[in-house]
């Protein structure tokens, strides 16, 4: 019988984690990214901008030129705006950008195939041309963040705009790291797979050039490691299971280089693992899945031996419990299966949450519930 994984329908436990402690810079970058830009929005409602970036409040342009607003990523109010540059569906940067025909509205490739009709004014599509020229401006614009562009300002002088001012070139690459990966999160949540698995690789590269000049350090194997995982996602998402194991093969290889007394890099390690567990489980391999799922069941008791008052290690303990004794049942190891099942019964039992740990809360009693109908399976049926 083909063995059937117990989260395979719902979202992975390992997937909807709530934020930890020691998060990847990178997830931290990209916070204070969006809460910059929500404020910038709000603020919008009282003085609205105008695309390009001229005050809408003031006639003279070399007014405005004075208080000349500044791209969060280093660029001025004359060269470029994210908003026609991004998606209207995805809400991240075009990718394979395409244009309805009639209306030359633009969308990512993979956004607009899905529609019959325009997503922005309704018209009918008649076909669909790649807007190249577009593409190519997207592409400059990535590239640009690996440098910021930023004029030499005289503050004694006022700005004058058209004026030639020496540039000022500044390797940033991990601050591109961040934009990058907050555009592939956008993309992949709106399943633009194939946009999200691009801005991925090309962050990949970023750090992999970092390390070349830097080392090993914690930071970028952290960095590396939980990009690798999320471009392992991405070819799961694609069905490219190889390319899947390959990509949390190196995540886990990048991540066991670290100090295990980082919680967020331990709670990376044992997703990365069993994420390959789970590639082996569905194609049948069940006793490497469980050498893999065993691995990550060690990383977190490691952790709880130190940690043992965060609800959420002890519920990570408890899911791979679960998911080794769930392989050691099909492979017909009973005895070794209740132990597990039970140990996990226990852990999850002893669990005291708060009420602002819904989310914890609501995968604690799904993960119980499926613990207990498997030790219900094993019971004898007295009935007669």
């Amino acid at each position: 019988m083909t063995p059937v994984c117990p989260f395979v329908k719902a979202a992975r436990p390992d997937e909807t984690t709530s934020k930890k402690p020691g998060e990847n810079p990178i997830k931290h970058q990209i916070e204070t990214e969006s809460k910059t830009k929500k404020d910038a929005s709000d603020s919008a409602t009282v003085s609205p901008k105008c695309p390009f970036g001229y005050d809408s409040q003031k006639k003279d342009v070399s007014e405005s030129a004075v208080v000349s607003p500044k791209c969060p990523f280093g660029y001025d109010s004359q060269t470029f705006k994210l908003g026609p540059l991004s998606c209207m569906v995805c809400q991240a940067l075009l990718f394979e950008s395409s244009k309805c025909v009639p209306c030359s509205h633009v969308f990512c490739k993979a956004c607009l195939t899905r529609f019959k009709d325009c997503p922005l004014c309704g018209a009918d599509i008649e076909k669909i041309e790649a807007d190249s020229n577009l593409q190519d401006m997207v592409d400059r614009f990535i590239e640009g963040h690996a440098r910021i562009k930023r004029s030499q300002v005289d503050t004694d002088k006022e700005e004058v705009v058209g004026e030639n001012k020496p540039v000022i070139y500044e390797d940033v690459s991990l601050e591109r790291g961040a934009f990058l990966v907050q555009q592939a999160m956008r993309a992949f949540r709106a399943q633009n797979v194939e946009s999200a698995k691009s801005r991925l690789s090309l962050c990949a590269e970023d750090i992999r050039d970092q390390l070349e000049k830097m080392g090993n350090t914690s930071e970028l194997c952290s960095q590396l490691g939980a990009v690798l995982g999320m471009l392992g996602d991405c070819c799961r998402a694609l069905g490219d299971a190889g390319s899947a194991a390959t990509y949390f093969e190196e995540s886990v290889e990048f991540l066991s280089k670290l100090p295990k007394d980082d919680l967020e890099i331990s709670h990376t390690l044992s997703v990365s693992l069993n994420k390959i567990g789970d590639l082996k489980y569905y194609d049948g391999d069940l006793q490497a899945a469980r050498s893999y799922y065993f691995r990550s069941l060690n990383v977190r008791r490691d952790v709880i031996k130190h940690h043992s008052n965060i609800p959420s290690q002890i519920l990570d303990v408890a899911i791979s419990l679960t998911k080794v004794a769930d392989v050691d049942k099909s492979l017909a190891n009973e005895d070794v299966a209740i132990d597990g099942f039970q140990e996990a019964i226990k852990l999850l039992e002893s669990l005291t949450l708060n009420t602002e740990d819904s989310g914890l809360e609501q995968r604690r009693l799904s993960v119980l519930g499926f613990v207990k109908n498997q030790l219900a399976e094993k019971q004898p049926d007295t009935t007669l």
